[in-house]
């Protein structure tokens, strides 16, 4: 079975943030055997003064493959992990869904959208989480954190929203490469403009920056070009892009 599995609000200023603590999580999920994990990713959401958090305001989520009859041992370990690693201060929230037709999809994705716009707050998370049937608890401080854990299993949802855990050194900044040699690495699903078209296979592509951010982008793990720049005669027309401009996902 597949669930989706989403934590925020672990850390506090000047600390490790929660990306951090959620990949130690998977790694000890992995390590005991308990699921397979699959690529974090991280969604971004409301910054506004009522809102409290850490510095971005960011939640991160992944999914697990595993037997449905180890959930609760696996939900039991996060929210353990959560009450022990999440800093002194900070209002951690854990949020569980499991993938299939009963999840209220539509609801979900648009609470994690409004999330982004909008101040939410716990009694409206919850009574969504208990419609949807899935598993949401607080691991400390107020417990804000279910807001924006809840909110990032929408955002996954859509598919259309974040970027990985992660940065990938594929060769140096001009380095020409094919979207299909992109396409080998098994980090990246495909190799998509900003406007969501893929590239074929054989399409040349200049390496536009040192390290490389995928994206979330039709529910898949993609590799971002934009036009380029550059003046050469004949350079690729396409270039990865840079750190900068993946902040903007």
């Amino acid at each position: 079975m597949h669930y989706l599995v989403c934590v925020d609000d672990t850390d506090m200023p000047g600390t490790r943030g929660t990306g951090w603590l959620v990949q130690e999580m998977c790694e000890h999920i992995e390590k005991n055997n308990m699921a397979t994990c699959h690529p974090i990713s991280r969604h971004q959401l409301f910054v506004h003064e009522d809102v409290p958090f850490t510095s971005h305001n960011s939640s991160m989520c992944f999914e697990l493959l595993l037997e449905q009859t180890k959930i609760t041992r696996v939900i039991d370990f996060a929210a353990d992990y959560l009450e022990k690693k999440s800093i002194s201060g900070s209002d951690p929230g854990l949020c569980v869904a499991k993938k299939d037709e009963k999840l209220g999809s539509k609801q979900l994705i648009a609470f994690g959208q409004s999330a982004k716009k909008q101040v939410l707050n716990k009694e409206q998370a919850y009574a969504l989480a208990k419609d949807s049937a899935i598993h949401l608890s607080e691991h400390g401080g107020t417990g804000d954190g279910v807001i924006g854990a809840l909110a990032g299993i929408g955002l996954r949802l859509c598919g259309e929203d974040g970027r990985y855990r992660g940065w990938y050194h594929l060769g140096l900044p001009g380095t020409a490469i094919t979207a299909g040699e992109l396409c080998h690495y098994p980090f990246i699903d495909s190799v998509v403009t900003r406007s969501g078209s893929i590239l074929p296979s054989d399409t040349p592509v200049c390496i536009g920056s040192e390290k490389i951010k995928t994206i979330r982008m039709q529910s898949r793990q993609v590799a971002v070009v934009t036009e380029n720049e550059k003046t050469e005669e004949h350079p690729p027309y396409y270039r990865t892009i840079t750190h900068r401009e993946a902040k903007s996902y």
